[in-house]
């Protein structure tokens, strides 16, 4: 095999937390394989993987070829949705661990999304007060963002994310060619969080994005393995220095604050993760002009690159008196003062309490 080729094949690695809670993001085209679950596999006795319904099966029976040669594998599958993060899913997964004799020494394998990552970890979390569990982000916005970090939770009425934890895998694969499989919809929706990372900190991504948006919709094999490793990066550079967000880690709810409002608002059917984050972009961006933070030119730089990516930035359907309950019960709301995450320039995300309140109802108008 040419070096070049031999090059384009070899798989990336990053590595985001701290001493013992230290662990490995493999990320290439073909992750998913014996030679990487084999590390993270074999001292377990008992797997369970959790996935839903939404994940191609040939994925999951990859994955469960592969963890029976190591261990007795058990599953379950959800229903595909953000209603999946349920205190009842939680508990029947609990139960079936209890009914099955899991122990500390076995292990939960997250097959899927988000939504499967988040509750998967949580159960992990808390069963036995922790057991190991392995991420395999099956969505572009799992593999750039939630399966990366050891946030875990699930949702109650009252809102997203409520309860959870913090809580590190033992292993994050991410195998590219998985991206395929996904609907065009959900791929572009992934992209949102690509686009943060490039606003917040990433200046190199921004002028990726910027000058590669055919070929990122397109998913050009080469530049979207650059575009996930990049975003990781960025991700785990800041959660490794801040893992249970008492500082900076915080910058990267950036555009979450009103994301999470619009989806709770529309009781998380009416819009994808990733549509609303790209909502709350704008909207913040909005608030960063009006508060004097970054340029118009800036702002409308903003603007024109989520729609380049094709993202719907309408707002005239939500009303601030019906988003603000969702926003005051937000978690980055301390001492009953809201936490906004803005942007002090090109690349450069700030946190602030001190803002003046008018300024979100105006940016929702304009």
């Amino acid at each position: 095999m040419r070096l070049s080729n031999l090059l384009k094949t070899m798989a990336k690695e990053i590595f985001a937390g701290k001493s013992e809670k230290k662990y490995k993001i493999i990320i290439s085209g073909n992750a998913i394989s014996k030679k990487n679950l084999a590390p993270l596999l074999k001292e377990h006795n008992k797997t369970l993987i959790i996935s839903d319904n939404g994940i191609p099966l040939n994925i999951t029976k990859k994955v469960r070829s592969i963890s029976k040669t190591f261990s007795k594998v058990f599953s379950v599958t959800l229903t595909k949705g953000e209603q999946a993060k349920s205190i009842k899913n939680f508990q029947k997964i609990l139960n079936l661990l209890a009914d099955n004799n899991f122990d500390r020494t076995d292990a939960i394998i997250a097959i899927g999304g988000g939504v499967v990552g988040d509750i998967a970890g949580y159960v992990a979390s808390s069963y036995l007060r922790g057991v190991q569990f392995i991420q395999i982000p099956t969505t572009l916005l799992a593999q750039v963002d939630s399966s990366v970090g050891g946030k875990t939770a699930i949702n109650i009425p009252a809102g997203k994310n409520l309860v959870g934890a913090f809580y590190n895998p033992k292993g994050v694969i991410i195998d590219t060619s998985v991206l395929t499989s996904l609907p065009q919809r959900e791929y572009k929706a992934g992209l949102a969080e690509v686009i943060k990372y490039a606003l917040i900190k990433n200046k190199y991504l921004y002028t990726v994005l910027k000058e590669n948006a055919q070929k990122i919709l397109l998913m050009n094999k080469s530049i979207i393995e650059d575009v996930i490793f990049e975003s990781i990066k960025t991700k785990a550079e800041i959660v490794t220095k801040d893992e249970k967000e008492n500082g900076i880690r915080a910058i990267l709810n950036f555009g979450h604050t009103f994301g999470h409002a619009i989806e709770a608002h529309g009781k998380y059917k009416k819009i994808l993760h990733g549509e609303a984050v790209a909502k709350g972009m704008l909207i913040a961006s909005k608030i960063s002009y009006l508060e004097g933070h970054i340029s118009q030119k800036y702002l409308d730089a903003i603007e024109d690159l989520l729609e380049m990516y094709g993202f719907d930035l309408s707002k005239s359907q939500y009303q601030f008196k019906d988003l603000k309950p969702f926003i005051f019960r937000d978690k980055k709301v301390k001492s009953g003062k809201l936490n906004l995450v803005l942007l002090g320039g090109p690349s450069k995300a700030i946190i602030t309490n001190s803002f003046d309140s008018k300024n979100l109802k105006k940016s929702l108008s304009f």
